[in-house]
């Protein structure tokens, strides 16, 4: 039967913590697959916001969202680095986010040289976590197999790990016989970090 793979894992996740009408946010739209789910968790009442610096991902993702009959209206698609999101999101929606997904490293099918960096990442991780309300989830598919991966894996296990526990319950989901298969790490929103 086999264990589910990470991006089943991490849209299960999101499913039990994701309600229709929520706002959420697919901070690395790539081929669109977490910006669709999303979209079919929220349904029509809800609204995505979907990143990345890359038009060829957004139209991938639009042609994706089309297919499945998922109305224009419902996500936005921005051209814009997942560490901007707080800058280019609603203010209204802060604080309020259901969930974030990330799935790092490149585009599936495309330029190989152009993958998440981990300094813009962890900026993204720190805006995402203040973005959800209580409760929600940060979800990140972590690929550490190409160049660049085992670096930025690094940079994102540290940030999971340095998690305050009063703030949230971090994990992860990995094989462990497999050192650059991809794996999951998440955490689910308690409160407000205290500083």
């Amino acid at each position: 039967m086999g264990f589910w793979s990470v991006l089943t894992y991490a849209h299960k996740l999101a499913e039990r913590r994701v309600a229709a009408g929520e706002t959420v946010i697919d901070a690395t739209a790539g081929a669109g697959a977490d910006t669709l789910a999303l979209a079919r968790m929220v349904g029509a009442k809800g609204k995505v916001y979907s990143f990345d610096i890359q038009q060829e991902a957004l139209d991938r993702t639009r042609e994706r969202l089309a297919q499945a009959g998922i109305a224009e209206h419902a996500v936005q698609l921005l051209l814009a680095s997942h560490d901007e999101m707080r800058h280019l999101l609603p203010a209204s929606c802060h604080g309020r986010v259901g969930a974030v997904l990330f799935n790092l490293g490149y585009l599936p099918g495309g330029n190989p040289d152009v993958i998440t960096l981990p300094d813009s990442t962890i900026r993204a991780l720190d805006q995402a976590f203040a973005l959800l309300r209580p409760g929600g989830l940060l979800c990140v598919t972590v690929y550490p197999g190409h160049p660049g991966g085992e670096k930025e894996a690094a940079a994102v296990d540290d940030w999971f790990a340095q998690v305050d526990p009063e703030a949230g319950q971090s994990i992860c989901y990995r094989m462990l016989n497999r050192r650059s298969a991809p794996y999951v790490l998440a955490v689910e929103k308690k409160q407000s970090p205290s500083k």
